[in-house]
């Protein structure tokens, strides 16, 4: 993949949310901006505009002048901090978008030969927030429409990919929702808990929250948890599962391989107690049919 830097806008005055600090507001545990820096954590170099704050993870610090001139102004500051030939640029208020989109933003631009690869809404509205640009290209336009207006202070966005050559990308569902209101972020956070996302977005939380920044096969381990509390007793399953992490982590590298042969060693050591499980209380099986009594040995009774 092609080597970038990552510029977050987390400045604004957040008027619809009654003037809070959006980015620290939290969805799913995690503040909006940790999400966000979470699926560009690939950059070699993480630019955030706005305010300082706690971040997860170690980041660069600028901050347009005058603060609160729009997202324009703030990109004039964040690019002047960007070291690679590409950046990635991405607002801190986008609770869904995820490294795949990132991925595929950057391996687009890279392939493209276009100067900017951006997002598109399902309404089919281009998302300069959600888009990667050639630095060069990006510091070109920023600077033209400082000239031509005297100052990129209050400027609107559509200004600057009016003249840029653009990829477009179609958004995954939800790609490109950001929390605008506290209606968003009621949505945001009652979406992370239905069924087909809050495993996914637990697990997510959890690893960064530990500082975890490892790829495993879940699938494996529910499996292993289940093979525990039905073979052994349903205490074993969290225990199980516990240990067969610190396995891994004393096995040297503690990496996805490193887990998956543990739980393999575990998943095997479950199945051998439910095997004698079984023999020792074996289902009852049907009645065996009486012998039929000799009738001459009946009489001699």
């Amino acid at each position: 993949m092609t080597a970038y830097d990552a510029i977050v806008l987390a400045g604004g005055a957040a008027k619809r949310l009654g003037g809070v600090d959006k980015p620290s507001v939290s969805v799913g545990g995690r503040a909006l901006l940790d999400r966000v820096l979470g699926v560009c954590r690939d950059a070699g170099r993480t630019v955030v505009v706005g305010g300082r704050r706690a971040t997860a993870r170690p980041v660069v610090w600028a901050r347009e002048e005058p603060p609160g001139g729009g997202p324009l102004a703030a990109l004039g500051a964040g690019v002047r901090q960007v070291e690679a030939q590409a950046v990635l640029v991405l607002s801190a208020d986008l609770p869904f978008l995820g490294e795949r989109t990132v991925r595929q933003l950057i391996g687009t631009l890279g392939t493209s030969g276009r100067e900017a690869a951006l997002l598109t809404d399902a309404g089919g509205r281009d998302q300069p927030l959600v888009a990667a640009y050639r630095t060069e290209a990006l510091r070109r336009e920023l600077a033209l429409l400082a000239t031509e207006y005297g100052s990129l202070t209050g400027l609107p966005l559509r200004l600057l990919t009016q003249e840029l050559d653009l990829a477009r990308i179609d958004a995954e569902p939800l790609a490109s929702f950001d929390c605008d209101t506290w209606a968003d972020v009621s949505a945001a956070r009652a979406r992370i808990r239905e069924h087909g996302n809050v495993l996914d977005e637990w697990i997510t939380a959890v690893k960064d929250e530990l500082g975890i920044d490892l790829d495993v096969d879940t699938g494996v381990l529910l499996d292993l948890a289940r093979d525990a509390a039905h073979g052994v007793a349903r205490p074993a399953a969290p225990l199980t599962t516990f240990l067969v992490g610190y396995a891994a982590a004393q096995a040297g590298n503690g990496g996805p391989e490193a887990v998956a042969e543990a739980a393999r060693k575990a998943v095997a050591l479950a199945a051998r107690w439910a095997e004698e499980a079984e023999a020792a209380n074996p289902e009852p099986g049907p009645a065996k049919p009486s012998k039929p009594v000799d009738q001459d040995q009946a009489d001699a009774g």
